[in-house]
């Protein structure tokens, strides 16, 4: 996502880069590109996230990494004055959020989670529906991702990592392995060390929009299953998994499955508010109105969608950068949205009903759950304001 983002940033025509930065040089080299052909200059280029913090030129940072690297860039660049603009999930854990909203506090810095569709008209005008108790009581919000373009990655041998990649910080604070090349660039999505597969990626953006419309309260209980069923490859992560959230007024299910895209609704993607009074279903397609049989109170009906939220999204976070007023997804949002997430897989991965104390932000009595809640980083790097379990 970093040459993406960075592109949708450069539609606004006061944003200059100095400086791009990726352990892979061949990644950076690409955003080397970008930058001269959309800027026509050539911007620095560096491996350690480091010295693009300490230049003086950088007003904001993009952090466009995989999910084990989100934390420790962010409370840096807050600490070094720096604003953020974060790709989602907001961190590979709850406990890393935690820190992430502390530094942004300490330090006033504006910091927004670029899941992008909480800038769309579309699903505000979906959201304001369900909230304005047209449908009835609520009672289920369902999410769904069936991803029939996700295929095995295979399972090629350890060896040594490419010349152009320091491997050792790619890593960064994730556990020493051997380096294997379906762990780096798009894949490492699939594995435990540096992300939440499915649940993290897709989830955080369609939950998103149910929380969106159903309120802010923490879930009570989690409940997750699912397993590789599908995928015959070297990753982790579950193909399928259905996840059932226990909100104080209203029930929540997830569910993803790999290799079809035949989903509810005919749509392979997609959300669902289920009321008393009819159903809304909503994707990037639009949304409609799916009437009760015996009910008479709604009109069946379809919205078109809209246009791609990004340039919205990211033209919010400038203008705030400026205002010094906080973005439509600041770091609370998105570790919300995010915490949800996580607790699915942290439900799964222990195989048990979880209970959730949104104060504490602790697993109830469940010592091994609330290690999956922290972080532990390999030596020598440390977050700042981490919390332990």
């Amino acid at each position: 996502m970093g040459k993406g983002d960075l592109s949708t940033f450069f539609l606004n025509p006061e944003v200059e880069c100095p400086i791009v930065c990726d352990p892979d040089d061949q990644q950076s080299a690409g955003a080397v590109t970008l930058v001269e052909e959309k800027r026509g200059y050539r911007p620095d280029a560096v491996r350690d996230f480091r010295r693009v913090l300490e230049r003086w030129d950088v007003d904001a940072v993009i952090v466009a990494t995989p999910d084990h690297w989100h934390a420790l860039p962010t409370v840096l660049a807050c600490q070094a004055g720096k604003d953020v603009y974060v790709e989602k999930p907001l961190a590979l854990t709850i406990a890393e959020g935690r820190a992430m909203i502390e530094a942004a506090k300490r330090h006033g810095r504006v910091c927004q989670m670029g899941a992008q569709r909480l800038s769309s008209p579309t699903y505000r005008e979906a959201t304001d529906f369900v909230r304005s108790g047209q449908l009835g009581k609520v009672g289920l919000a369902r999410a769904w991702a069936y991803l029939d373009w996700i295929k095995p990655i295979g399972n090629p041998p350890d060896g040594p990592p490419p010349t152009a990649l320091d491997y050792d910080l790619w890593l960064g604070p994730a556990p020493k392995r051997p380096y294997n090349p379906n762990r780096c660039h798009f894949n490492f999505r699939w594995f435990w060390d540096y992300a939440g597969g499915l649940m993290t990626d897709w989830g955080v953006h369609l939950i998103q929009i149910l929380l969106c419309g159903m309120g802010d309260a923490p879930p009570k209980a989690v409940m997750s299953s699912g397993g590789k069923y599908v995928l015959d490859d070297n990753s982790e992560t579950p193909d399928t998994q259905m996840t059932v959230y226990e909100f104080p007024t209203y029930t929540l299910v997830w569910e993803h499955k790999v290799g079809i895209g035949l989903g509810l609704y005919n749509r392979p993607w997609g959300m669902a508010f289920v009321g008393t009074e009819g159903t809304l279903v909503i994707n990037d397609s639009g949304w409609e109105i799916l009437r009760e049989p015996s009910k008479d109170a709604l009109e069946a009906k379809k919205h078109p969608g809209g246009r791609d939220p990004r340039p919205a999204h990211i033209r919010n976070f400038l203008d705030c950068v400026k205002s010094r007023q906080q973005p439509i997804e600041n770091l609370e949002v998105g570790h919300h949205v995010s915490t949800v997430a996580h607790l699915g897989n942290i439900a799964l991965r222990t195989g048990r009903r979880i209970l959730w104390d949104p104060v504490r932000e602790a697993v109830v009595g469940d010592p091994a759950a609330n290690r999956l809640v922290t972080a532990n980083y390999r030596r020598p790097w440390k977050l700042p304001y981490l919390k332990r379990a």
